[in-house]
C-alpha cells in the first residue's frame, strides 16, 4: 500500500516531566534508536569537508558520534531541565487543526517550533565565529530536529497532544498511538539495530527535495508529515493493533527514516561543506 512519504515517533516518557504538562503538544519524538538511525543513514552522504567539521566538533566530547548525540535534545529533561523546558516547543508544530498548512505567525510564534528552530540552529552550526561548544550543541539540535520534522504526530493535532492521549493495545499491553509510532513499529520488525539500518538503507534513495538548503526551510516537510498523520487509517478504528496495521504503516515509517537521513545529510553539507 502506498501511503505518502513521511515518518514516526517516540514514547513520551511518562508523559514528560511536570514542567512540560502544559505544552500544547508533548515535545519528544521517536525513540533513541529512531534518531540514531536518521544520523547513521545520513553519514554516507556527507562530504569530506562536512565530515571533517563534524568530527572536529564531536572531538569536544570524546567518544561521541553523530548517532550518539542524536537523542541529546530529548535527554535535556533529565540533565538540564531548564533548557529542556525552554526548548520543548522546538520539537513539534501543530498543523492538524489547520488542514496541514503552515502559517508561521500562527503556528510558530517567536520561532518556537521545530521548523524555525531547525533553521536557527543550522545558522548557529554554520557560524565559524561562534564558540565550538555552542556549535556542537547546535549540531545536536540539527540532527535531532530533522528527524522530528519527519514525524507525523509531531505535526498533527494539538487536541490529542500528538496522539499521546489515543490509547491502543499492542500485543496485549496498553500503550498509546504516539508510543507505537515512536518505537513499537520498529520493534515489531524483530530486527536488531544493524539489521534495521541495513534494511532501511537498502530502500530506494529519495531526493532531498525543496527545503534541504541553507538555512533549511522545513515547512513543506512538516506539512507532508501532517498529511501522513491525517491519512485514513493511521488513527486505528479500534484500540487493538492488528498485524494489518503493522503491514501498512511500518513501511511508511521506514520510508520516512530514509528520507530524513537524506535530508539531514543535505542540510549538514549545505551548512558545513560549502561555506
Amino acid at each position: 500500500m502506498c501511503v505518502l512519504n513521511r515518518l514516526f515517533v517516540r514514547p513520551l516518557a511518562a508523559l514528560l516531566s511536570l514542567a512540560l504538562v502544559g505544552t500544547p503538544s508533548l515535545a519528544l519524538a521517536w525513540g533513541r534508536n529512531g534518531h540514531k538511525l536518521v544520523a547513521e543513514l545520513a553519514e554516507p552522504d556527507l562530504t569530506p569537508k562536512t565530515r571533517a567539521q563534524i568530527d572536529a566538533l564531536l572531538a569536544l566530547e570524546p567518544g561521541a558520534t553523530l548517532g550518539s548525540i542524536a537523542s541529546w535534545p530529548d535527554e535535556l529533561r533529565e540533565h538540564d531541565p531548564d533548557l529542556g523546558k525552554r526548548t520543548a516547543p522546538w520539537h513539534y508544530v501543530n498543523l492538524g487543526e489547520s488542514d496541514c498548512h503552515y502559517d508561521p505567525p500562527r503556528d510558530c510564534r517567536n520561532g518556537d517550533c521545530e521548523i524555525e528552530a531547525l533553521a536557527a540552529q543550522t545558522k548557529l552550526l554554520a557560524d565559524r565565529t561562534a564558540p565550538a561548544a555552542q556549535r556542537l550543541q547546535a549540531l545536536k539540535f540539527v540532527v535531532h530536529l530533522v528527524g522530528d520534522t519527519h514525524q507525523p504526530l509531531h505535526a498533527g493535532y494539538a487536541k490529542d497532544k500528538g496522539a499521546n492521549t489515543v490509547q491502543v493495545n499492542v500485543d496485549g499491553r496498553g500503550s498509546n498511538l504516539h508510543s507505537l509510532w515512536d518505537s513499537g513499529l520498529l520493534r515489531h520488525t524483530g530486527l536488531d539495530d544493524d539489521a534495521l539500518l541495513a534494511q532501511i538503507r537498502a530502500l530506494p534513495r529519495p531526493e532531498a527535495g525543496p527545503g534541504a538548503s541553507y538555512p533549511p526551510s522545513a515547512g513543506p516537510w512538516a506539512e507532508a508529515s501532517c498529511r501522513i498523520a491525517l491519512s485514513p487509517g493511521l488513527y486505528p478504528a479500534q484500540a487493538k493493533i492488528d498485524q494489518a496495521y503493522f503491514d501498512t504503516w511500518t513501511p511508511v515509517a521506514e520510508q520516512q527514516l530514509r528520507l530524513a537521513g537524506v535530508r539531514l545529510a543535505a542540510v549538514l553539507n549545505a551548512a558545513l561543506g560549502s561555506r
